[in-house]
């Protein structure tokens, strides 16, 4: 689908059932057509992960993910070689008389190469003709600062240069969409270098209509209760706040149940 405004982008969002309001359109949209990375941050269960998977329905290309851990390094995120084939081939290859040169010119080839969501994002365009991913970095504030500092050079270039192969460019760049919680503050540099959009928990009213349209057959009057009730939670000195993927989920459930009010 090609987007052609902020208002497209908007209804389109609604069609596939993520209410977003006119701020998170346009950052969207911006991202879009600056080919910029979207930094999207809030609190845990506002739908920032939700975000990347609807707007790769919108443009109907693929998903690739890179869930952010600590102790995330290039070689979980970006590629790594299948050493068990490398020296399964190695035997092959000596068995049938070839030097060791030859040898490593052989295994080191992109047969051998395991690529990750960071690559497979760079490489996607070459593959698809022309066409670019959504490539979701999700929660990257749980990685650790160095691996945000290799980030900068992903998002700036996007190119990833493998010693054994060459340097490795995108054709098209992904549509880059980055959450965080704020476990911990990022970087500036990496902050510099994107767009960014803080998604808040909604007001009562925009929550009823989530529930709605994210849980079929409820009746809005039950779906205002639920969003009324979840949103005095809120307000409460609790250890952890409920976000919209509970609410969703608990009136999934009283659905389920055929409850039909609190």
């Amino acid at each position: 689908m090609e987007i052609v405004s902020i208002d497209s982008l908007q209804e389109a969002l609604r069609k596939n059932n993520y209410i977003a309001d006119r701020g998170l359109a346009t950052s969207l949209f911006l991202a879009l057509r600056l080919g910029k990375p979207l930094l999207l941050e809030g609190e845990a269960g506002v739908g920032k992960t939700e975000v990347a998977k609807v707007m790769s329905q919108i443009l109907e290309t693929d998903l690739i993910r890179l869930q952010c851990y600590e102790g995330l390094d290039v070689s979980q995120a970006v590629y790594e070689w299948d050493y068990a084939r490398q020296i399964l081939e190695i035997r092959i290859l000596e068995s049938e008389g070839l030097d060791r040169h030859s040898t490593l010119r052989e295994i080191f080839s992109e047969e051998f190469l395991i690529k990750r969501p960071l690559l497979q994002a760079i490489e996607y365009s070459s593959t698809h003709a022309g066409k670019f991913p959504v490539l979701l970095i999700d929660e990257v504030d749980r990685s650790d600062e160095e691996f945000e500092a290799f980030l900068l050079e992903i998002l700036s270039d996007f190119q990833v240069t493998i010693p054994e192969i060459g340097t490795i460019k995108a054709q098209a760049r992904p549509l880059v969409i980055l959450t965080s919680n704020r476990t911990r503050e990022l970087h500036d540099a990496l902050k510099r270098r994107c767009l960014y959009y803080w998604i808040d928990y909604p007001s009562i009213e925009k929550e009823e209509e989530i529930i709605r349209v994210r849980v079929p057959g409820i009746e809005r009057e039950f779906a205002r209760q639920i969003s009324s009730f979840m949103h005095r939670l809120r307000t409460m000195d609790l250890y952890k706040v409920p976000g919209v993927a509970e609410s969703i989920d608990w009136a999934s459930a009283l659905v389920t149940l055929n409850h039909s009010k609190l």
